[in-house]
């Protein structure tokens, strides 16, 4: 396993973390076509250098300072978690997890019901469902999955 430093993103970092983001979504959201991909892009941008700004946004990087895998949290719910496909399966994710929980108090993720790799990331690390909803929050047929940080006793069920 690499040796992971979480840091504070900076408006530097921003064009790669597009990129980041941009590559896990094709990695990971088959369910999303390109024109859908297109239509989220100018969102994401925006998220992304709001939450640098206000310093929710937190980054992994490579020895050549570029991140390759970043999270947002606010309000104890993580809004973001993305890894660079290349990088994944080596505790980026997990890193970036545990962090989120154990030192920024994180409770909570949404998740899109189709993105069963992430589902099933946030079930190994602890998370249940606790509702779903219909949408997304465009208004889009993506049905999302709210999930909390499971308390001692409750069940880690798979309910689809």
């Amino acid at each position: 396993m690499n040796h992971h430093t979480i840091r504070p993103a900076q408006v530097s970092d921003l064009p790669h973390l597009f990129d980041v983001w941009h590559a896990a979504v094709i990695a990971t959201h088959d369910f999303l076509s390109p024109a859908d991909i297109d239509f989220l892009s100018p969102f994401v941008r925006i998220e992304l250098a709001r939450a640098t700004s206000v310093q929710s946004l937190h980054v992994l990087r490579c020895t050549d300072d570029n991140a390759y895998a970043f999270m947002c949290v606010e309000a104890h719910k993580i809004e973001m978690l993305f890894v660079r496909p290349d990088q994944r399966g080596n505790g980026a994710g997990r890193t970036l997890m545990s962090y989120a929980t154990d030192k920024l108090g994180a409770t909570a993720v949404d998740v899109n019901e189709h993105n069963t790799q992430g589902h099933d990331f946030y079930r190994h690390m602890g998370f249940i469902e606790e509702s779903r909803s219909e949408l997304d929050p465009f208004g889009k047929p993506f049905p999302m999955l709210h999930l909390k940080l499971a308390k001692n006793g409750e069940k880690i069920t798979k309910n689809h």
